[in-house]
């Protein structure tokens, strides 16, 4: 069976996963802890970071980004891109605004600051998270959430009239961030309706089952109608 090497927090493992749940695609998913650079891991991936998907035939595709052109070129049943020229460069658009901008904006400053710093034990064992980064990722987050609502005030899904890999990019990042409690969903409900769609989609739920030792995310977290 083909394996995916993977840390269940991670916005761009999170991606993958729903992508191949999305595509029926059957994989076993092995849990990795990056920071502590496994030498298996390694060996797939000389960077040492996640995901990495590894065929049934042995072939290793690393990274998120070539991890999802992969999927969709070899298997093309219910294709995630978009079905023309126009709708593909769309949802590359937003696939790269999430995964590129969302994340300098809002994860690095509040996932990053208040879990994985610990974790990975960045900056010392007495180093805490940054107050100001994470006043940035809170100011930072509204704009998304804006944007993810003007565009599906306008269209069905985000890159358009189709589910995407655009809008499993976004969800699989906002999803850490609502681990965390730090989505005001309250204050604007075109997104919330939106990730509610998303959520209940039947790829998506394994993710809402994960947690980490020593932390819990709130109770609306893995509630479908929250």
């Amino acid at each position: 069976m083909r394996a995916l090497h993977h840390f269940s927090l991670q916005p761009r493992s999170r991606r993958i996963r729903i992508q191949l749940r999305e595509k029926k695609l059957d994989f076993e998913p092995l849990a990795e802890r990056p920071w502590e650079r496994r030498d298996g891991l390694l060996r797939l991936n000389p960077s040492g970071e996640t995901p990495v998907l590894v065929e049934e035939n042995g072939l290793v595709v690393a990274g998120a980004a070539a991890i999802g052109e992969y999927l969709e070129e070899a298997y093309e049943e219910n294709p995630l891109l978009g079905r023309d020229a126009a709708a593909r460069a769309e949802t590359r658009r937003l696939i790269d605004w999430f995964d590129g901008k969302f994340e300098r904006d809002v994860t690095q400053n509040l996932f990053h600051e208040k879990l994985l710093k610990r974790l990975y034990g960045l900056g010392g064992p007495d180093t805490g998270p940054n107050s100001g980064a994470i006043r940035a990722g809170k100011a930072n987050i509204r704009i998304h959430l804006d944007y993810i609502s003007w565009l599906v005030d306008r269209r069905n899904w985000l890159a358009g009239a189709f589910f995407s890999l655009a809008d499993i990019a976004a969800a699989a990042q906002l999803s850490v961030i609502d681990y965390l409690g730090d989505v005001p969903w309250e204050d604007h409900a075109g997104a919330k309706d939106w990730y509610a769609r998303v959520k209940s989609r039947p790829s998506f739920r394994p993710i809402l089952a994960d947690t980490w030792p020593g932390t819990q995310p709130p109770p609306h977290y893995a509630d479908l109608d929250f």
